[in-house]
């Protein structure tokens, strides 16, 4: 008989083990499991290892509301984050409740329950809450290059950065200007012979301090739970802020952003070809700069931008549409990531399969006409962390609410209207996914808003009956509250 829990969660990364830590103190004496599909703890953060990988939000609000950053870097290393939520789980006791190398495969609803296939076996559950972020780990954005066979360096993806692997002294080029080339150009610049970043067209760029000089003070003054928590709210406040300005007056967030970047940069013409976008700021998001390290690699002279589109590959290089040619032993494709739904589950229904793309989200938690199942998904303008706390502890009280009155089964239930993406940003990576994932109506509560300020308000205090059926289906596999 297949082993059964109350919850199974998907994903030992910040969301599931947040998602953990929440339920261990809310619905205590709940049976749960992680179900994690790689070897170790992190999701995310243990995945990427290429040089420089850091966190583009800043780690006080990035972090958990329960557990104070206490890292002196404020935009921190990737094995820095690994090994807070490593600690995290450690101390909360979260650690026994992980399968690790359990791969989901697909769960299917019936006679009130789960029924959930892994790589290691069946299990059962009356709730399945999907932690798996929306990355596709087994595989990044590779555009298809013409000659990139010809190439006789090496070419590489950061999503599978070889271990030990030497760029010493190499010329590199970085095709990409997002997040990842941001990060990667001024790391691999402090030993490469020289790195050129590659773009098609520019992105904005905001320069932060790797340290918070607020946090540092704070530190000294008080306990560090309550700096962490001012501290959080401070950036909360600043990034939202930014935010609206920028959605409301984006000629005056484009001259601040130009600001900042002219005074690490110094070179206005530099600035105008290859830093000065088409679109306006927060149609897609901001890559962060920390002390302006790119900038810095930049006017060092370890690090140029080219501003241009690709023709082909060629054995020394990658030959440019104006006909120049830029050489290379090493080429590395930041070119976007690879989104996917809910891990990559297939989900059916009494039978009938879920396509998570004709589905429509419920307060940005749940899908409509699915019962019993969340998913966990971040905020696009802000720290992951801060919706998807907000989603474990929405999970919670629902599972209260049903626990109390005896119900078995909750299932949102849309009403007709018009719908809309899910996904507010018009990066590449975004729109190539748009279809796949749910979308979203134009009413509360089967709107996904991207404001932290109002969310926090509202969703502790959200009816969880609105556009809910609930129901006592019996069922062969024990109720929530009979198994306690």
């Amino acid at each position: 008989m297949a082993e059964h829990f109350d919850v199974l969660i998907i994903g030992a990364g910040l969301s599931g083990i947040g998602a953990a830590w929440r339920l261990q103190r809310e619905r205590p004496g709940t049976t749960y499991a992680i179900l994690e599909a790689r070897s170790a703890i992190g999701g995310t953060w243990d995945l990427f290892r290429y040089p420089g990988v850091r966190s583009d939000s800043d780690m006080f609000t990035l972090s958990y509301p329960f557990r104070p950053w206490r890292g002196e870097k404020s935009m921190a290393p990737g094995d820095a984050i690994r090994e807070y939520i490593r600690e995290t789980a450690q101390d909360g006791g979260i650690m026994p409740h992980i399968r690790f190398d359990t791969k989901v495969l697909t769960a299917a609803w019936a006679d009130g329950h789960w029924t959930v296939t892994t790589s290691q076996g069946v299990l059962t559950c009356r709730f399945l809450y999907a932690c798996a972020g929306y990355y596709d780990y087994a595989q990044g954005y590779q555009p298809d290059f013409p000659g990139l066979d010809d190439f006789r360096g090496t070419h590489l993806h950061p999503q599978f950065w070889p271990e030990d692997f030497d760029y010493a002294g190499k010329r590199v080029i970085v095709i990409g200007s997002g997040a990842t080339a941001v990060t990667l150009v001024p790391a691999m610049a402090t030993t490469a012979g020289h790195v050129t970043m590659l773009q098609r067209s520019p992105t904005y760029m905001t320069v932060l301090p790797e340290r918070d000089p607020v946090a540092d003070r704070l530190r000294r003054w008080l306990p560090s739970r309550a700096a962490h928590k001012v501290v959080r709210a401070k950036n909360i406040l600043l990034s939202q802020g930014f935010y609206q300005l920028a959605r409301r007056r984006p000629e005056r967030v484009k001259a601040l952003l130009r600001r900042f970047a002219l005074h690490h940069l110094d070179d206005p013409a530099y600035l105008d070809e290859h830093f000065t976008p088409a679109y306006q700021p927060w149609d897609q998001r901001l890559c962060v700069v920390p002390s302006g390290d790119l900038f810095q690699a930049i006017k060092g002279g370890r690090a140029s931008v080219v501003t241009a589109h690709i023709d082909r590959f060629v054995p020394e290089g990658i030959r440019l549409a104006d006909g120049r040619v830029l050489e290379a032993d090493v080429v590395v494709s930041a070119t976007g990531l690879s989104l996917l739904a809910i891990g990559g589950v297939q989900l059916t229904v009494d039978g009938t399969p879920v396509e998570p793309g004709r589905t429509v989200a419920y307060r940005g938690v749940m899908l409509s006409g699915v019962p019993n199942f969340a998913y966990c998904i971040g905020y696009t303008n802000a720290s992951w962390t801060l919706r998807a706390d907000l989603s474990h502890r929405y999970v919670c009280r629902l599972l209260a609410y049903m626990d109390k009155h005896r119900y078995t089964t909750a299932t949102p239930q849309e009403k007709p209207g018009p719908r809309r993406p899910l996904l507010d940003l018009t990066s590449g990576y975004v729109q190539r996914a748009l279809d796949s994932f749910p979308r979203q109506g134009d009413r509360d509560p089967w709107t996904v808003r991207q404001n932290y300020l109002l969310d926090v308000l509202t969703t502790p205090r959200a009816d969880v009956r609105r556009d809910m059926t609930f129901s006592r289906t019996p069922a062969p596999a024990p109720a929530l509250e009979e198994i306690r």
